[in-house]
């Protein structure tokens, strides 16, 4: 018997053991603000650390680099801008024409252009045209009958 009592000490003790280290556990956490805070502190200490790996590069290569990015920046906005010039420009030429070009095939006259002389009109000579414009269409067209 006296090994089953020092069995059931011993599981006695090692289950007290478990309970005491499961509660030191729980009690042994920081709150979340010290938790917080040592979070915020690591990441610092571990930025400056990364900052010390850095190569910053020296006067002569910054000037090379950015020398480079220049050139390539004329190399491929000039063209671009170019084309849209271009583009802009024809555009441009084709809106130009448009108007002319729908005038005339309403009218079916070909407009003046801007350095012919305008003569102004009256009524009285518009009157006159008109009268013209009448006595021409009714002369030519023949007077027919039919018989019947």
């Amino acid at each position: 018997m006296a090994k089953d009592q020092n069995s059931e000490a011993a599981k006695k003790v090692a289950d007290a053991e478990k309970a005491s280290k499961k509660s030191a556990k729980k009690d042994g956490k920081p709150n979340i603000i010290v938790r917080i805070a040592k979070a915020i502190a690591k990441f610092f200490k571990d930025l400056k650390g990364e900052n010390k790996k850095i190569v910053w590069p020296n006067g002569k290569t910054v000037l090379k680099n950015t020398g480079i990015v220049l050139i390539v920046v004329l190399v491929v906005g000039v063209p671009i801008w170019l084309f849209d010039w271009g583009a802009s420009e024809g555009l441009n030429a084709l809106l130009a024409i448009e108007p002319k070009a729908t005038t005339e095939a309403v009218t079916g006259e070909v407009s003046t252009t801007a350095n012919s002389a305008v003569k102004p009109t009256t009524p009285a000579s518009t009157a006159a045209t008109t009268t013209q414009a009448d006595a021409e269409a009714t002369t030519a067209a023949p007077a027919t009958t039919v018989a019947q």
